[in-house]
């Protein structure tokens, strides 16, 4: 399993009590869709490893307690804290029409109301003050805020994010 079939669930925050359980954080919209994991794929030196789950239970604040099979003291977890969770792309929960994922979204075109095509999404950036598409327009990469009002729709059929872009945004990133 590689990170191009899988999204981020979450990171491994801390380890919990005594008997090898963790926190998880978790990085997703709605965590009680993963009430009871069966697995995880836990980033390690650059590779996927799975881990099957004895249990992984939902807590407040976008937290969940995991239990690996087999590792059951302190110190057999200890080295996973501050370690990514995956999961396969194929356990995202399905979405409503007009919904989609941001990962989803690479490759698309953006095209502004006023100004037309402005380029391809190169990547998202999922910041916890803000989440922004890298955009490639003239030779550079251009940040875009996924917000309403600047974001006005979404094609996933023609792959093409239609937006308004405010006045002067792409202006500060070509200035030399």
């Amino acid at each position: 399993m590689n990170k191009d079939q899988c999204f981020q669930i979450g990171r491994i925050a801390k380890v919990h009590g005594l008997r090898g359980e963790v926190n998880v954080v978790l990085d997703v919209d709605y965590p009680e869709d993963y009430e009871g994991l069966e697995h995880l794929f836990i980033e390690q030196k650059g590779r996927l490893v799975p881990f099957f789950l004895e249990h992984f239970v939902i807590q407040p604040g976008d937290r969940a307690l995991a239990k690996f099979e087999e590792l059951d003291t302190i110190e057999s977890v200890e080295s996973l804290v501050g370690s990514e969770a995956y999961l396969p792309l194929t356990e995202l929960t399905q979405l409503e029409d007009g919904q989609y994922y941001f990962h989803e979204l690479v490759g698309f075109e953006v095209i502004d109301e006023t100004l037309g095509l402005i380029g391809p999404i190169q990547i998202i950036y999922d910041l916890e003050t803000q989440d922004l598409l890298g955009v490639i327009h003239q030779g550079k990469e251009v940040l875009i805020p996924i917000q309403d009002g600047i974001i006005t729709k979404v094609d996933k059929a023609a792959k093409k994010v239609f937006c308004q872009l405010p006045d002067g945004l792409l202006d500060i990133y070509l200035e030399d």
